[in-house]
């Protein structure tokens, strides 16, 4: 009996292919238990790890300043909570900066709109939807109305349909049609009502982003404020002296330097040649010093001895010399015991030779990449000195800041492509490689990565696709029939399948994609860091937003074959596809729950444990051979933006598009959850376990808001496509303006608020913070400054003693780490002096002074601080 039920349930494809992605009630009660298990699991093991492992949850460093400084969070089980809670926004601008704010404003934002809709979904919609919306399939369990007059929907809390079209409108014609407008005018109402609800909200929020990150910047002084970058500088003005009467003659300010970017491959390629033998070097001393435990403690006590004894004859008449020699024992264990040392055996290195490289002999590895060593330094010291050919582009310094923002904001050129001003990007953020590669480089690597990009997007679909299909009953029955049998037997193990297994290979398989658009990204051409990080952003959202939404909202399966056979139909009829969409948003709707709950419940506690890193952290330890290699290991991990941005976007566009239909009280409520909890996890990453060494100063916010826009036109298609297939024209045409208004403001937004998160407004500029200007002579001395600061932010820390300079060209010399404590640094002056090589820095002073900057030490310190902030890990909360 069992086999013919399992028989009858896989006898049609189409309709188990559905099955596999909208699981039934129970099936949702068995996606929230196992999304609260993984989750609670994650969080009481993160809550036991937290105060035992502060070296990977509280490895930022917070600010020194203690006016801004952070709150120390308890190390009790939840008493972090409330102090996290209490962190206030100037706290996270001055610990974390505009782009963590930002992203924080997203989910607050979002976390008070979907409270709002959520009051008014429960208080309005779901009776509505309780009266008039039921079930027509009979195996529902649930009671008619008494009379056939009005429109049954599918409640995504009921059992399957089987097939689409039960989730479409039921009405009986021998009644009259009055009753049909009267109850979907409230479809309509509230599509206006929340479109209009979501552009108040984000309206608002934009204006207060808009302000703070005018008084932010406004009131800051930095190289990158005061600095920006000219390109497409034609070959007669490639000279720093034009570049600079050029601008000079702009009669916008005067320039205080002018760092023209050259071909500076060879240098570039030599110092990364000098990384790869400085670690080979560190790894051979590493092997060496290892050897150590093989002297016996009974040989190094009996070498001890004997070497006292010998000493022993004259201890009388030689104190100070048995003073001098017991000291040198103690650091250097005796030239007796030095010899027995020297007795190890030294690392050797296979070199291939001749022709072919088909001879080979074992040399010394020491010696070997010592000179190697010696060689790199004495050629990067040569290449310092060569003159480079010059590139299109400049960093050109102002005298104020208001002079750099009138130049970034002008027209200068009229020649198209020529002399165009651009805003900087921040020293530390620069990608120097791309900076003197062409511009049509640049271009075509762009343009194949796009298109690559776009080509996985559409192609990932098939792996998903197929695992969605594997991971149902009728394929499981096909492949193991006893296995199945089993799993339909029991309801438990039937709606895990259903529910569990391909929201979570889903999932999984969207985790991998991130990674290899980062990767994509990097070798785009970006300029600067945080124009990858925006990149990564885009990208990332264009695939989950492609492929979770568009693909399934227009097949309403994971069935690849109705995707392209919808759109095939689509191009005869377009009803179609309206059809389609209307009747694939209703039911996707228990998939996209279960997405929700897995992402929100599930997951968000394994990124606060930051599982990745604890999983992989003995893998890691396992490779790390050198004193480098192991303070890398708990430098603080990076938080890349483009990985968890994109998910909550979708997750909007989903609250936004469901916010209407039955259940949306369900999808508003588990939306308030999502985005409450990511408040809490990303506040807690961003402002003490991890950091993000990107410098976008918020211009992630426009990202944000034309997604939002993105959503609230999919709602309001999904809405009259619905309206349209239950033939309520009427209503479905009243969206319509709604749609044109929505794209009006998205222009609006573009003409007014762009202009503002991408310059620094000149009334925005607080004068006395400026270099080169007087305070504002208009301004009453008793009227308090905005955003007056008697500390630095985080960007004037980040840039102190930095330039827009090739850091190859005057970053010091790393000195081979040998030993636990890093090696010390080497000023320029005992570097000049030194006749060794290999522990000398920059040597080449005369660089330093043609560029007018001081040598920054900030390389050399930085693998050392991270050192001793291992060793005192316990005492940085």
């Amino acid at each position: 009996m069992l086999d013919d039920d399992l028989t009858e349930l896989c006898r049609d494809s189409e309709r188990e292919s559905k099955r596999a992605l909208t699981p039934g009630s129970k099936d949702i009660y068995v996606q929230l238990v196992l999304s609260f298990a993984l989750g609670v699991s994650a969080f009481i093991a993160f809550c036991i790890l937290r105060p035992r492992w502060k070296t990977l949850y509280a490895a930022r460093k917070r600010h020194t300043n203690p006016e801004i400084a952070l709150p120390v969070l308890p190390d009790s089980f939840l008493g972090w909570i409330p102090a996290l809670y209490r962190v206030t926004e100037e706290q996270v601008l001055a610990s974390a900066g505009l782009d963590a704010f930002v992203f924080l404003s997203f989910f607050k934002m979002s976390l008070r709109l979907f409270g709002t809709m959520l009051f008014f979904s429960v208080v309005v919609l779901w009776p509505i939807h309780k009266a008039f919306d039921y079930d027509s399939w009979p195996d529902s369990g649930r009671p008619k109305p008494p009379n056939d007059t009005s429109i049954y929907l599918r409640s995504p809390f009921d059992s399957l349909y089987p097939d689409e079209t039960f989730a479409l409108a039921m009405k009986d014609k021998s009644k009259p049609d009055d009753k049909i407008p009267s109850y979907l005018w409230s479809y309509l109402v509230f599509t206006w009502f929340f479109s209009l609800l979501t552009i108040y909200f984000m309206n608002a929020e934009t204006f207060r982003v808009v302000k703070t990150r005018q008084d932010y910047l406004g009131t800051q002084s930095t190289v990158t404020d005061r600095t920006f970058r000219l390109t497409g500088i034609p070959k007669d003005l490639r000279t720093e002296t034009k570049i600079k009467e050029f601008v000079e003659n702009l009669e916008i300010g005067h320039v205080r330097s002018v760092n023209l970017c050259r071909n500076w491959s060879e240098i570039d390629g030599l110092m990364v040649q000098r990384r790869n033998i400085l670690r080979k070097l560190e790894e051979a001393w590493s092997a060496y010093r290892s050897q150590n435990a093989m002297v016996s403690r009974s040989a190094i006590r009996n070498n001890i001895v004997s070497d006292e004894n010998e000493q022993g004859d004259d201890h009388d008449d030689h104190d100070d010399h048995e003073e001098h020699a017991d000291e040198n024992r103690r650091l250097l264990a005796s030239d007796s015991l030095r010899g027995l040392v020297g007795e190890r055996e030294r690392p050797k290195i296979r070199l291939r030779f001749g022709f072919l490289k088909m001879q080979n002999r074992k040399i010394d590895a020491l010696d070997y990449y010592e000179e190697q060593l010696r060689q790199l330094d004495r050629k990067i010291l040569d290449a310092r000195k060569k003159d480079y050919a010059p590139t299109d582009t400049a960093f050109v310094q102002m005298d104020s800041i208001a002079a750099c923002q009138m130049a970034i904001q002008a027209t200068v050129d009229p020649r198209p492509g020529q002399l165009l001003i651009k805003p900087a990007p921040s020293p530390y953020d620069v990608i120097w490689k791309n900076t003197y590669a062409s511009r049509y480089r640049r271009r075509l690597q762009s343009g194949a990565v796009t298109i690559f990009i776009t080509s996985l997007t559409i192609l990932w679909f098939f792996p998903v696709a197929l695992l969605a299909q594997l991971l149902s009953i009728c394929t499981i029955s096909q492949i193991a029939p006893s296995l199945a049998s089993t799993l339909q037997r029991h309801e438990v193990t039937r709606a895990l399948v259903r529910t569990g297994l391909p929201t979570l290979v889903v999932s999984l398989l969207n985790v991998l994609v991130p990674y290899l658009y980062d990767y994509l990204s990097n070798i785009q051409g970006s300029i600067s860091q945080g124009e990858v990080e925006l990149s990564v952003i885009s990208k990332n959202f264009f695939f989950v937003f492609f492929n979770i939404f568009v693909v399934y909202a227009v097949s309403g399966s994971a069935a690849l074959a109705d995707f392209w056979q919808i759109i095939k139909d689509s191009l005869s009829d377009t009803n179609t596809i309206a059809a389609k969409i209307a009747a694939s948003i209703t039911t996707l709707s228990n998939f996209y729950l279960n997405f929700i709950m897995l992402q929100g419940f599930g997951l968000f506690p394994f990124k606060l444990l930051q599982f990745g890193s604890v999983s992989m952290y003995p893998f890691y330890r396992m490779g790390a051979k050198t004193p480098r290699d192991f303070a890398e290991l708990v430098q603080p991990n990076l938080f890349n933006y483009g990985f968890y941005l994109p998910t909550a976007l979708l997750i909007f566009i989903l609250c936004l598009v469901y916010s209407v239909l039955p259940g949306s009280e369900l999808v508003l409520l588990l939306g308030v959850c999502y985005f409450g909890l990511g408040y809490f996890v990303y506040k807690y990453q961003l402002l003490y376990s991890m950091d993000q060494p990107q410098h976008a100063t918020g211009r992630a916010w426009p990202m944000i808001c034309r997604r939002i826009i993105l959503g609230l036109i999919s709602f309001q298609v999904v809405m009259l496509a619905i309206l349209v297939l239950r033939k309520a024209f009427s209503e479905a045409a009243l969206i319509g303006p709604l749609i044109v208004l929505t794209l009006w403001y998205n222009y609006y937004f573009h003409k007014q608020f762009i202009p503002l998160t991408k310059f620094i407004a000149l009334r925005s500029i607080k004068r006395d913070s400026d270099p080169g200007r007087q305070s504002n002579p208009d301004q009453d001395e008793g009227q308090p400054m905005r955003l007056a600061r008697r500390m630095s932010t985080i960007d004037e820390d980040r840039e102190k003693g930095l330039s827009f300079i090739n850091p190859s060209l005057i970053a010091p010399l790393q000195q081979p780490w040998i030993y636990k404590d890093p090696p010390p640094p080497i000023s320029p002056a005992e570097s000049a002096d030194s006749s060794i090589p290999i522990h000398s820095e920059d040597r080449d002073i005369t660089t330093s002074q043609r560029y007018n900057t001081t040598v920054s030490t900030s390389s050399s310190l930085s693998l050392g601080d991270t050192h001793v902030w291992r060793e005192n890990g316990d005492n940085n909360v």
